[in-house]
């Protein structure tokens, strides 16, 4: 029988398989749902910096009352939809499901900013989380702010949330970084255990009979996998950090291919949510036959072996890959 056990942030999993942020972590019968499948663990959807900050804003005018302090302030913050449950909820959240399921609990922050939300990190701490993720989600729209700011800020983040809690930190981020190893370096120096790659951004879309920006929500593609693929890759036998792949896991050679490159887990949501939390026992299934037939009696033994230090050719990883991909394309009239 193989060994499907495995490693993340310092947690023992039964396997690689994690239940990454969904709407599948709002309800306690859903969480339990996906530990009988099989998830090794959870990755709750994330309390936003705004909620936080918003919340605050509110408590103070009310106890400001007729100053109108706040009014101009609090206009300022978006509604954040479904998610909007409140921090304090949030917290009874991560109780909850903490007693309600055995497997660990990754709780997820998402913000850019340094301020006083961040104390929300050791609440969630409090609260039970056996991690949290730090969901580093953010679009740069001035051009007068110069790409090392940025990243300084960033790194400024996650050292503050580091400091103030002892519960393992990883760091979900997007692939657009002029130098990603360099910033994912910097990432573990200032703290992250762990990097989940990478953070999807969600394309507004233009309704044109109102004229007005709406959100558009698609969950993802098997073929979002080789973003992932390729960077952790190229970043497992460089940083010190352990790695989570998400975006396009849709199957059990999925699961396989994110651990030969290096990554320690994969993480899911697109495809629980087209087919249920059942769907995990049946990846499970999968990547435990494809072992079975291919002689691999752990994933431990797997992990890293096509990683780009690991591979007869490093350059595939790189411009090698991109000149032998357009060669092979031939137009057919």
């Amino acid at each position: 029988m193989v060994d499907l056990k495995t490693t993340y942030l310092g947690l023992n999993l039964k396997n690689p398989l994690v239940a990454s942020a969904s709407p599948l972590s709002e309800r306690v019968e859903s969480a339990r749902q996906l530990e009988q499948a099989g998830a090794s663990a959870i990755v709750m959807y994330s309390l936003f910096e705004e909620q936080i900050v918003r919340e605050s804003l509110a408590m103070n005018q009310f106890l400001e009352q007729g100053t109108e302090s706040y009014a101009e302030a609090l206009s300022y913050f978006s509604q954040v939809g479904r998610y909007s449950i409140g921090p304090e909820r949030y917290l009874e959240q991560v109780k909850q499901l903490k007693d309600a399921v055995a497997i660990p609990i990754i709780a997820s922050l998402n913000g850019i900013s340094r301020g006083r939300w961040i104390e929300y990190a050791q609440r969630i701490e409090n609260s039970g989380a056996d991690a949290l993720e730090l969901n580093l989600y953010f679009v740069p729209t001035d051009p007068n702010e110069p790409a090392g700011e940025i990243e300084d800020g960033l790194i400024d983040l996650v050292g503050s949330v580091r400091k103030a809690i002892a519960i393992p930190l990883a760091v979900k981020i997007s692939p657009y970084f002029t130098s990603l190893p360099q910033f994912a370096q910097r990432l573990a120096d200032a703290g992250a255990n762990g990097l989940v790659l990478f953070n999807r951004f969600y394309q507004p879309d233009i309704d044109l009979n109102e004229l007005e920006v709406t959100p558009s929500l698609s969950l993802s593609e098997q073929n979002e996998i080789r973003l992932p693929l390729r960077w952790i890759a190229i970043l497992s036998d460089q940083v010190s950090a352990d790695f989570a792949l998400t975006s396009g896991v849709r199957t059990g050679e999925d699961i396989i291919k994110a651990m030969m490159v290096g990554a320690k887990v994969a993480m899911t949501a697109s495809e629980l949510l087209r087919h249920g939390p059942l769907r995990v026992s049946e990846i499970l299934a999968e990547v435990a036959a494809w072992m079975e037939e291919h002689d691999y009696d752990s994933i431990v033994q797997m992990q890293g072996s096509m990683s780009q230090n690991s591979v007869m050719n490093p350059g595939e990883f790189e411009r090698a890959n991109y000149m032998k991909v357009l060669s092979s394309y031939s137009y057919l009239p």
